[in-house]
């Protein structure tokens, strides 16, 4: 949609991007790449047909597609292409769900070979509760200094590149990191209000992480945050968000904060103050 200056949504630099590669792509019905497209870049492209793309290439999953152009313009600052497909028989080399489900489930396992312990506890806390439906006993193998410290943590899942639930605790609640994980794990596949629970048939293609959290100080203003560097705490008397540093799209102070007040129901016109920690990522 954001493809001039003068059109009704305006210029983004990603919107010519995306146009010009969902016209090549679908010039030639490449299907398998429309799930290649950046989340960030479509949000930012300002599109709204790319699902239903994707809807269109399963109907012809497996199938061979003689594939034709018409037109493109963008005149109006809003790209319209106009492709036709036809079916052309059978062709098994275009199942192109399989094969992205085939990808996506190797490439889990390629990271699950290199987690360290943090993420591999957090893993196996996740797995056992969706298979069993209680919280796993502590592993005899998890290090000692998961053991022998104490701290907040947050478990964040991803499937597909897209969370799949997030929860966590700002300070210690449990005896130890490991506990801490291990229970945190739990609720991150289950108790995230924001997803359903995860299903068995998940497990293969969750992107699991944890981030430990340093100890939150208060500063004086938003002028002493990194969102690369620093988590932030946004609290107003006894509301509170928080959002860890570093995550994809959260590219400003800005952004982070207003995220953190969303979260934790915090008003745009309330007085907060503000904390922010650094956190220590595993995967």
């Amino acid at each position: 949609h954001k493809l001039q200056d003068y059109g009704p949504y305006g210029f983004a630099e990603e919107g010519p991007i995306y146009d010009s590669r969902i016209m090549d792509v679908c010039s030639e019905a490449r299907f398998g790449e429309l799930f290649d497209f950046d989340e960030k870049l479509c949000e930012k492209a300002a599109e709204c047909g790319h699902r239903s793309f994707v809807i269109m290439a399963g109907a012809l999953d497996g199938k061979a597609v003689e594939a034709r152009q018409y037109s493109h313009e963008d005149v109006t600052g809003v790209g319209y292409g106009i492709c036709s497909f036809l079916p052309k028989g059978d062709d098994e080399s275009r199942h192109f769900l399989a094969m992205r489900l085939k990808h996506a489930k190797e490439d889990i396992e390629r990271k699950k070979q290199v987690s360290d312990a943090y993420a591999r506890l957090a893993r196996a806390s996740a797995e056992f509760f969706v298979r069993n439906g209680h919280v796993m006993p502590l592993p005899d193998w998890v290090p000692n200094e998961l053991l022998n410290a104490r701290a907040g943590a947050f478990v964040s899942i991803h499937k597909f590149g897209e969370l799949r639930g997030c929860i966590g605790t700002i300070s210690p609640v449990c005896e130890n990191i490991a506990l801490e994980i291990i229970r945190n794990a739990v609720s991150a596949v289950s108790e995230d209000p924001r997803f359903e629970p995860v299903k068995e048939d998940e497990l293969s293609y969750l992107d699991i992480s944890v981030d430990v959290l340093g100890e939150a100080e208060r500063i004086g203003s938003e002028a002493e945050l990194d969102a690369r560097k620093y988590g932030v705490i946004v609290q107003s008397g006894s509301k509170r968000g928080l959002l860890l540093p570093d995550l994809d799209g959260v590219d400003t102070v800005r952004q982070q904060i207003e995220i953190a007040k969303r979260k934790g129901g915090i008003s745009a016109g309330d007085e907060v103050d503000l904390f922010r920690f650094e956190a220590v990522r595993h995967y």
